[in-house]
Parts: structure tokens; C-alpha cells; sequence
């Protein structure tokens, strides 16, 4: 994940707040390791980081507690790390916004799901409340497929990463074989160890559908970080939907 663009979304996500309104509670849908939450508590926004994972939550709460607290950091900001499913999420009180970046969304495999995760964070805003999110789009899925398979030969990792693609479903399944490097007194060997990460890419306009079904009231697609209308060579779907 070295490489993922994070000040990227933290920039669009600022623009769009800019724009919609500064909110001061955000909900972080899929917030992994906190790797943008975390940031924005150092901004001052009181936010509410939500996954899946008590294992992502475990190294999220460490991250920000070996933050050097002599840079001012979390100084207006607060954090909470809630261990929940994205699709019935729920929080003691509404929300001003909620994010959900690195094609959280995509992970949802059955539209059900993402139809449940529409109605609960509708739910879990206040009115007037952003929803912001990324998704990959449909074509981003054919060209994993089209140019895997993807390799990394680095002195501390090695990785062979492979991808089945099921074009009825527009899904995709990630196999990835990982050697970590592990260092003892007498030796350097190599861990290995499997990942298996399976997304479903949707269409742009069902996905808009399904927004205003679950009663937002304004919905807008971009691409790429941009405030562009996306075309088929966009990589990623950013919406924007108001409650």
C-alpha cells in the first residue's frame, strides 16, 4: 500500500467539503489501518473510524498513539475506532459526513449489500450530510485481469500477484502469495503467506440509482480525484451524495 495515493483523497475530500460544507463529525466507512483517518483527526475533525477488521482497528489505534505528540497533533481532533460491518453501521448520533475511500464499496460483492450500506449511512447523516466515496470503475476490473499478473521483488517483501475475473459478474478475485522478509539473530528467512481479496465493480448509473433510492436528494459522480464527468478510461468513480 506503499504507493496508494493518500494525500490524493485527502485533497478531494477537503474540495469537497469546501464546497458542501465543512462538517465537524465525519464516519469513515472501511477506515483499515487509519491511514486517512488519521490525518484528519490531526486536522481537528472529530471522527468515528468503522471496519471490519479488530485487526486493521488494532494497528490504527497503535499508528495514532505513536504519532509524536510534540507536533500539536490531536490537539482539537478526537477518534474513536468502532469495530462494524459497513452494511448496518450505526452510531449513537447522526454525522455531518461520512467518507469511504480505496474502493471500500467494492468489497461489497452482492448489490444487496451496497444497497444496506446506502440506507444505513442515509440513516447515520444529518440532513444536508455528504456522503463521499470511491469506487473502482467496471473497466479498472478488465484491466487487472488483462495485465496481471503483477509482481514485486524487494529486499523486505516479495509478492506474485494473480487475478481470476468473472465478466458476468463484473468481479474480481486477487490471490496474492507474499514472502516477508523476518530477521532473527542468526539468520534472514522469509515468511510466506496467502491473501485472497475478492471486488464487484457496478455501473455508475445503478449506483446513482441506488443513492437516491435510499433518499439522498443530490448525487454527483467525478473521476479520478478531478471534478470531471468520468468517461470509460476512468479508474475510479468518486460520488458525492447529499442527504
Amino acid at each position: 500500500m506503499d504507493d496508494m495515493p493518500y494525500p490524493d483523497w485527502l485533497r478531494f475530500v477537503r474540495e469537497v467539503w469546501d464546497k458542501y460544507g465543512m462538517p465537524r463529525q465525519v464516519a469513515e466507512l472501511g477506515c483499515g489501518t487509519g491511514s486517512i483517518t488519521i490525518p484528519l483527526v490531526n486536522a481537528g475533525f472529530r471522527i468515528s473510524g468503522i471496519d471490519l477488521s479488530s485487526d486493521m482497528l488494532s494497528i490504527a489505534r497503535d499508528k495514532m498513539e505513536s504519532t509524536p505528540q510534540g507536533h500539536r497533533l490531536f490537539q482539537d481532533g478526537q477518534v474513536q475506532w468502532i469495530c462494524q460491518n459497513m452494511t448496518d453501521w450505526e452510531l449513537p448520533e447522526q454525522v455531518d459526513s461520512v467518507i469511504s475511500f480505496c474502493d471500500c464499496v467494492n468489497y461489497l460483492t452482492e448489490p444487496e449489500d451496497v444497497i444496506r450500506t446506502f440506507q444505513a449511512t442515509h440513516r447515520g447523516l444529518k440532513p444536508g450530510g455528504t456522503f463521499i466515496f470511491d469506487v473502482h470503475h467496471p473497466n479498472t476490473l478488465r484491466r487487472y485481469d488483462e495485465e496481471q499478473p503483477f509482481m514485486l521483488d524487494d529486499r523486505s517483501v516479495s509478492y506474485l500477484w494473480t487475478c481470476e475475473y468473472d465478466a458476468v459478474r463484473t468481479e474480481i478475485e486477487h490471490h496474492l502469495t507474499i514472502f516477508a522478509r523476518v530477521d532473527d539473530a542468526q539468520n534472514s528467512l522469509y515468511e510466506r503467506f496467502e491473501e485472497v481479496h475478492v471486488q464487484r465493480s457496478y455501473e455508475q448509473e445503478w449506483l446513482s440509482t441506488e443513492l437516491y433510492k435510499a433518499g439522498f436528494r443530490d448525487v454527483k459522480c467525478y473521476a479520478d480525484f478531478t471534478w470531471n464527468e468520468p468517461g470509460e478510461e476512468a479508474a475510479r468513480l468518486f460520488f458525492v451524495a447529499v442527504k
